[in-house]
């Protein structure tokens, strides 16, 4: 009898805990299909390593969720399937977007605004204005640019071309990108856009054969950068290249022959994912190694959405039992140098790049970082 009343007791309780227990949802709506499909699963896949780890012990009582929509790169699905996380599957905060045209469309539509809700952790090759809403990880593309004038300063380059993804923000970029090459002595002798998330490089390509630069920034997605490089360098092209952090190394090695890839290099905005050189590297290795089989190789996307997932978990778990949209908001409003281990996150009302960490990798061909 005491064995049957013990048993109906605990079920009580955990039926009890359970009712107090809640899912609380993060929506990411990323290209899972399409040109930067790797990078949008691999953001995808880091989101998903950090909320695993939460959820062990779980978040003051709640686990975390995340709901996944392939937008294929398509602005106008972004906008749509983020209204649907929204009013469908009650999204708490958003996260891991891509593209220069899905993020403006976003930005521009007004909806983080109007549902109070944060897009935390995205990727476009873009210099856009802080937006109270739109919340970064990681360090602006004006850091990038003037890190990367820097090293070729250093170096002796004098004459450096800007290959872009053409899009809102135009403006900013060349801004950002003549203030840090002056300051570093070196002159921007040619800027060639490219269509907005495409791979119609040649224009591009033709513009950098035509001035001879030493060296070349490429401000592009993964997919437009190793169509660059590939219809570059079959010209005779022989300048030195560099890429923005939204050009994964991986990305580049699956389209890329060795030869293609020797010595570019990339800025990277987060650690590097294959080195145990901090507390969040040591971190997300563990994380990985334990998920098993993941969806696609580890990469430094997968390392910035783990990162963000980190973040987010924060937010969440500083609001108590009860998060809300809002109380995301507010949350990462006041994360005030948040130590990941290693790598820092902080906020201000004007300021929305949550870090200044850019260090510049350089590729020993198929995608092997060499340095």
């Amino acid at each position: 009898m005491r064995s049957s009343a013990a048993g109906i007791l605990l079920a009580l309780t955990l039926a009890v805990g359970a009712a107090h227990a809640a899912q609380v949802v993060v929506g990411q709506v990323a290209p899972l299909s399409g040109l930067d499909a790797a990078q949008g699963k691999a953001y995808g896949a880091g989101l998903q390593l950090a909320f695993n780890s939460a959820n062990k012990g779980g978040v003051n009582g709640n686990t975390i969720v995340l709901v996944r929509k392939d937008d294929a790169g398509n602005p106008e699905a972004t906008l749509k399937l983020t209204q649907g996380l929204i009013d469908d599957d009650k999204a708490i905060v958003l996260a891991g977007y891509f593209g220069i045209a899905n993020v403006e469309t976003i930005a521009r539509s007004g909806i983080l605004g109007t549902n109070r809700i944060a897009l935390v952790g995205w990727r476009a090759a873009q210099v856009r204005p802080e937006t109270q809403n739109l919340f970064n990880v990681r360090a602006s593309l004006r850091d990038e640019l003037f890190k990367v004038s820097e090293h070729l300063g250093t170096l002796g380059i004098s004459k450096l071309g800007i290959m872009y993804e053409q899009g809102p923000g135009g403006v900013a970029l060349m801004t950002s990108a003549g203030e840090a090459a002056q300051k570093s002595k070196v002159t921007i002798v040619a800027m060639a856009g490219y269509p907005a998330g495409t791979i119609n490089v040649k224009q591009a390509v033709d513009a950098m054969l035509k001035v001879q630069p030493q060296a070349i920034m490429m401000i592009a997605s993964g997919a437009a950068a190793s169509a660059f490089v590939e219809q570059y360098r079959k010209a005779g092209g022989a300048a030195q290249l560099v890429a923005n952090d939204g050009v994964d190394p991986e990305q580049l090695g699956a389209k890329l022959n060795d030869q293609q890839m020797q010595g570019i290099s990339i800025a990277q905005a987060v650690p590097s994912p294959y080195k145990m050189q901090s507390r969040i590297s040591k971190e997300f290795a563990d994380a990985a190694a334990k998920a098993g089989t993941l969806e696609v190789p580890i990469s430094y996307a997968m390392m910035e959405g783990y990162i963000a997932g980190k973040v987010i978990v924060e937010a969440i778990r500083r609001q108590g039992k009860n998060p809300t949209r809002e109380g995301t908001i507010d949350a990462m409003g006041h994360l005030d140098y948040y130590d990941l281990g290693g790598y820092t996150v902080s906020y201000r009302p004007d300021i929305r790049a949550g870090s200044k960490f850019v260090e510049l990798t350089i590729l020993a061909g198929k995608g092997k970082v060499r340095q």
